[in-house]
């Protein structure tokens, strides 16, 4: 089943369950040959609401076999084992959501077609109600103490509540997700759809040809022997430079060279090195792309020419990224590792990259991320996972910290205290100039006027931004400046 025919089958079947025409819906969804992740996603939900849950859980299993790292699919599979007083499988698929949350308060499913929020704190409510079903009222109560840490305002007395009940001994009540809320195909591409007549029928208006009711664009002529040759066909416009390849498997860069990309993106590659990367262009953007995470694709037409190859998505795990090699790697102008450097990956509200000499001293660390944050380095934490159990201060046998680098690059987890020597930590707002909508998934949509809160400075086009809960990129021409009062 081509692209296209999925999509309008996968339309059709959310306009169904808009009317609230369940079975309808559902056996349309069932007739899509190679469903995606979302479309496995909404035919448990609907099979959910059916109160059929053995077919509820085939299905998210489906869907996660598709995108192991879709924590809402977790999250209703472990709402399924629990109906099913499955406890022990549920807190393990409650959990697996948690972790696939990455530490983050929320994720918004806005972006992907689903008008969900998924919140940690929810996700912990669930695990310690699982886990209060089994008797381990102590872990019950870990989780819900964990959960205050993750708590929005919004959600504080369901947390509160469930606290107060574990106390007791006593049940309280799942949080659950809406059954009939569905992921719903990109509108963009559904409004191409249906194919526009943008020019309609031609008129005759003169020609040379008597009772000449040619319908075309243009007259019918009178043949003439040796006349002009026929015009060549124009060159077909280089708006799409490379070849096209579809991404298989997620990729999230760990430099500023590096480029995100997801399962199903159409990408071109502008060249290949040595070393297995391709430099590639996605919607405007270039940056380097893992090789062996992208496959020729299938069918596309450019013009009059047609680029073909295959286009199959894999359910299997990713393959081993690729080491870069400097002089290798095509297009890159980021600056590689030299042999006593190492690339240091630093989880914050948002991810950036410091280059420090392998086997540095902690002070030298913390004086570059202090400096890439614009904080005292008194107000900055480290930690070697995302617990933040092993923390790294003066007293860290560094050592052991950089033993644990591979291929020149290592990962650590950064938070910062509210306040530095007593004062405010100065930030930095903006407002929207435009509406901005995102077709990426880090990207940062706002509507006109809203304020944004800036995190980093990308590039002298794309700045990083929080707005309305949600943290992403976006283009700096579409937001300025604004004095914050108080500070």
């Amino acid at each position: 089943m081509s692209f296209v025919d999925t999509l309008r089958q996968w339309d059709e079947a959310v306009t169904c369950a808009d009317r609230q025409d369940w079975q309808e819906a559902l056996s349309i969804f069932l007739s899509i040959q190679e469903p995606n992740s979302k479309i496995c996603f909404d035919i448990g939900c609907l099979h959910l609401l059916n109160q059929d849950l053995d077919a509820a859980e085939k299905a998210f299993d489906s869907s996660i076999r598709k995108d192991e790292h879709l924590a809402v699919a977790f999250f209703q599979r472990g709402i399924t084992f629990y109906k099913q007083k499955r406890y022990e499988e549920s807190s393990a698929d409650f959990q697996r959501a948690f972790k696939t949350l990455r530490n983050n308060q929320l994720i918004d499913y806005k972006a992907l077609g689903l008008r969900y929020i998924l919140y940690a704190c929810e996700v912990l409510h669930n695990i310690a109600l699982a886990e209060a079903q089994l008797g381990n009222w102590e872990n019950a109560q870990k989780n819900l103490a964990k959960a205050l840490d993750y708590k929005t305002e919004a959600k504080l007395s369901v947390i509160d509540k469930a606290l107060q009940a574990t106390l007791k001994r006593k049940l309280f009540k799942l949080v659950e997700f809406p059954s009939k809320t569905l992921f719903k195909p990109n509108k963009h591409y559904v409004a191409e759809l249906e194919k526009k007549d943008y020019l309609g029928k031609a008129k005759v208006v003169a020609s040379v040809v008597p009772q000449d009711e040619f319908s075309g664009f243009a007259p019918l002529q009178p043949q003439v022997e040796d006349g002009p040759a026929a015009p060549k066909e124009p060159e077909v416009l280089r708006a799409l430079e490379g070849e096209a390849h579809t991404v298989l498997f997620e990729f999230v860069p760990e430099t500023s060279d590096e480029l995100a990309v997801v399962p199903g993106n159409i990408v071109f590659v502008l060249q290949k090195g040595a070393d297995n990367w391709a430099y590639v262009v996605f919607n405007e953007r270039k940056g380097l792309v893992p090789y062996n995470y992208l496959e020729p694709t299938l069918d596309i037409s450019l013009g009059s020419k047609k680029i073909k190859g295959v286009a199959r998505l894999h359910s299997r795990d990713p393959p081993r990224i690729p080491e870069r090699i400097q002089g290798l790697s095509p297009g890159s102008t980021q600056q590689q590792p030299e042999d006593n450097s190492c690339f240091v990956k630093i989880r914050f509200t948002f991810n950036f990259a410091v280059l420090v000499s392998s086997g540095s001293s902690y002070v030298v660390l913390i004086e570059k991320i202090s400096k890439k944050l614009n904080l005292n380095s008194t107000a900055i934490t480290l930690s070697s996972d995302s617990r933040g159990k092993n923390l790294i201060d003066n007293n860290t046998e560094m050592e052991d910290v950089w033993s644990r680098a591979q291929g020149g690059r290592i990962t650590l987890w950064c938070t910062t205290k509210e306040q530095s020597d007593g004062k405010l930590q100065k930030e930095v707002y903006l407002v929207a100039l435009h509406s901005y909508e995102s077709s990426n998934p880090e990207d940062l949509s706002f509507q006109e006027g809203d304020k944004i809160k800036l995190l980093s400075k990308v590039n002298q086009d794309w700045l990083e931004g929080q707005c309305n809960g949600n943290t992403g990129i976006f283009p700096a021409s579409f937001a300025e400046e604004v004095p914050v009062h108080g500070q």
